[in-house]
């Protein structure tokens, strides 16, 4: 019988299956941090368990972690509490911990890729909901749960009901100005937060093998916003070269083993889907978000859409994200004043995008009163930045080029949008409070965020 990838993996990976229960499911790789782990160690504490195989566990603090330049300084105590339980477990534990200056700590879904623990044909699980990021690699990766997290610590397994399947064709060559970003936000806005909920997505299509493996990651980071378990793309050439020389892929023979495994994980011609969807790009423009869910974006030069043309939940949703963003139906979206702009996270934290930035920003000064944060998502991706010069440029142009972490994404550290401000932000959500209490929240690409703060305003890169 033909099958996707998706199926491919899964069955590869399925160690019992009953009609009774849901399938007993390997996991090859998990990562951890200090918000979704404490609980799950304590239950193994509790039970006398070891961790089942720690070589298939990396952990790193994210969430919590200040970005100040005396970031081993935390202010907040439940903060300083998850951080120090994350030391104590992964030590007791024998789980290997990227820390503060080991020269990769920064945002799991980044060091993952970085350290090249996550490879083609793996399941990779995490306790948070991002996770679909490694699917680029070829891999179903999801978040899970902190119970689940436990589970798998214990027994390298899940309990997985299996996934419907989806495919999204992405076709066509991106403009200058649009980026991969751009892509999946469009993708979100057709077919709305719901539109793949109950299926793993494989993204197809001409648009894919001309992308890099940082812009295919950020589409998969954002595949759970349209309410997929997971995204994933099938392995490639690319694949091969980004993984090549990473400190935890494969060598020598090990390594064309591997990538002779690697190149079977295709879906078969003629692999049949639960869902199909396609997406014409060339003509795609800057996007931005104008409400409180990913789906409430439109291209940039567009208006704000009337509730005339909406329905039912839709437009229930669209009215109480007008009254909370404080703007109006019909409005122009480009020139809306911006307090802050802010780049990074698992989203769009990679050196690529700090380059795309740099470009932007390189003689250039942030408006007055607009205060802009780029967080790389790692130790490496800073180094590597402040090699290259773009650390220098970020400074000229009155940027706070900070320390790693999840910094202004999910608002649980120092850094936070102050209530009643407005950001535009290279992040993947945009709910109410998520930027702190009473922010508001504009998504959109490096490119855009760049150009806004410039601006200080909704502007198009173009």
């Amino acid at each position: 019988m033909s099958r996707s990838i998706i199926e491919k993996i899964w069955d590869r990976h399925v160690v019992e299956t009953s009609q009774e229960y849901p399938d007993i499911f390997a996991i090859d790789f998990m990562l951890m941090h200090e918000v979704t782990s404490a609980q799950a160690f304590n239950v193994l504490r509790a039970r006398g368990l070891p961790v089942f195989d720690p070589r298939r566990v990396i952990a790193t603090p994210d969430h919590s972690i200040p970005t100040r330049h005396d970031r081993f300084l935390v202010y907040d105590n439940d903060a300083r509490i998850q951080l120090q339980a994350l030391r104590d477990n992964c030590k007791e534990f024998g789980v290997p911990l990227y820390d503060i200056e080991s020269g990769y700590q920064g945002i799991v879904h980044v060091i993952g890729p970085e350290l090249g623990v996550i490879q083609p044909g793996m399941t990779v699980v995490c306790g948070d909901s991002h996770t679909s990021t490694h699917g680029a690699f070829g891999a179903i990766a999801f978040g899970i749960g902190t119970t689940e997290v436990g589970h798998v610590l214990a027994t390298g397994t899940l309990f997985q009901k299996r996934p419907k399947t989806m495919k999204i064709e992405l076709n066509g060559v991106l403009q200058p100005g649009v980026y991969s970003k751009d892509v999946i936000l469009a993708l979100i806005a057709a077919i709305g937060t719901n539109g793949a909920t109950g299926h793993i997505i494989e993204y197809t299509g001409s648009l894919i093998s001309s992308l890099s493996m940082e812009e295919r990651m950020t589409i998969c980071n954002m595949s759970i916003e349209c309410g997929a378990r997971a995204g994933i793309m099938a392995p490639d050439e690319t694949t091969y070269r980004y993984l090549k020389g990473r400190p935890c892929a494969p060598k020598e023979e090990d390594w064309e083993r591997a990538v002779s495994y690697w190149s079977s994980l295709a879906s078969d011609v003629d692999a049949e889907y639960d869902r199909t969807f396609t997406l014409e790009v060339s003509s795609l423009k800057p996007m931005v978000t104008w409400g409180t869910t990913p789906e409430e974006g439109i291209s940039i030069t567009s208006a704000i859409p009337f509730l005339s043309s909406m329905e039912g939940r839709k437009r229930e949703l669209a009215e109480r994200s007008l009254s909370y963003m404080e703007l109006a139906e019909g409005e122009k979206i480009e020139g809306v004043p911006v307090d802050w702009a802010f780049i990074g996270a698992c989203t769009n934290g990679r050196i690529e995008d700090l380059r795309i930035a740099a470009g932007i920003l390189k003689g250039k000064k942030v408006a007055p009163g607009v205060q802009f944060y780029i967080v790389p998502g790692s130790e490496k991706v800073r180094a590597q930045a402040e090699r290259e010069g773009l650390a220098e440029i970020f400074a000229q142009a009155g940027v706070s080029f900070r320390n790693p972490g999840c910094s202004m994404c999910v608002g649980m550290n120092d850094d936070r949008v102050p209530s009643g401000k407005r950001c535009i932000s290279a992040t993947n959500r945009n709910f109410i409070g998520r930027q702190g209490t009473g922010s508001r929240t504009h998504l959109a690409s490096p490119a855009t965020v760049a150009a806004s703060a410039i601006a200080g305003c909704i502007t198009s890169p173009m």
